[in-house]
């Protein structure tokens, strides 16, 4: 059973997909979790999971600074805020580009870095920062996406190093295709799709968001005390496979 009594965590976009279902899970392993989503819509969604809901936008570095400020107590940081783009490099635009970097990847250090005093006063810290599968084998027009994911799988091994001696540990978690709301609709819009996604997978299913974050909450427990500087792929064998998927 994952324990996580009595720390205080942070989830970055936690007021929906893989980021609620940390949430939840964090919360069902005891700990107090509070929320940063840029979405205000997403309050009530977290504080029906009890969670704590902080409005802001991992893009804007000083309201960063402020929240991160506020926090009595970290003893765990997930950094799982992020966008997807999938588009031919050829129409891929600069502010496109931009974008990508300041969610999927500045936002990552900058909020480390504001929490990493919090995090070494807990005298246990964990952060675990959400990458994907995309960082181990991706896809045609997933280039700026797949960059960023990869780029966090990069960066979490330095941290571990850097972070290390203030005893806090850094894993990143990559999954894999995941039934966040998006994929939900994109499979109920056409016969058989779930079907085709279910096979692309070596169960024969997709992963559900709630999988997803109770491999979180272990990496951010105790009982993962000897991983640090990992990549932790969770895709149900979806990139084990040899060869393209049909």
């Amino acid at each position: 059973m994952i324990d996580l009594t009595g720390k205080s965590i942070v989830v970055t976009g936690g007021g929906s997909g893989i980021g609620l279902g940390i949430l939840r899970q964090c919360v069902a392993a005891g700990a107090n979790v509070t929320v940063f989503d840029v979405n205000p819509d997403a309050k009530e969604t977290v504080e029906a999971a009890s969670g704590q809901f902080v409005l802001v936008d991992v893009s804007d570095a000083d309201a960063l600074a402020r929240v991160a400020d506020d926090l009595p107590r970290c003893d765990g940081l997930v950094n799982n805020a992020g966008i997807t783009v999938q588009k031919p490099l050829a129409q891929l635009d600069l502010d496109e580009m931009d974008q990508l970097w300041t969610i999927n990847q500045r936002s990552l250090l900058v909020l480390t870095k504001l929490l990493t005093s919090k995090l070494a006063s807990s005298g246990n810290g964990a952060i675990v920062n959400i990458a994907s599968n995309h960082a181990k084998a991706s896809a045609q027009d997933y280039e700026a996406y797949a960059g960023t994911k990869g780029a966090i799988v990069a960066m979490t091994r330095a941290l571990a190093w850097s972070l290390g001696p203030k005893n806090i540990r850094v894993n990143a978690l990559a999954p894999g295709l995941t039934m966040t709301e998006a994929v939900t609709a994109i499979a109920a819009s056409e016969d058989g799709l779930m079907d085709t996604f279910n096979s692309w997978h070596a169960t024969a299913r997709v992963n559900s968001v709630d999988e997803i974050g109770k491999v979180a909450a272990f990496l951010l427990s105790d009982a993962s005390s000897a991983i640090n500087g990992s990549e932790i792929v969770a895709d149900q064998g979806m990139s084990a496979r040899l060869g393209g998927l049909s």
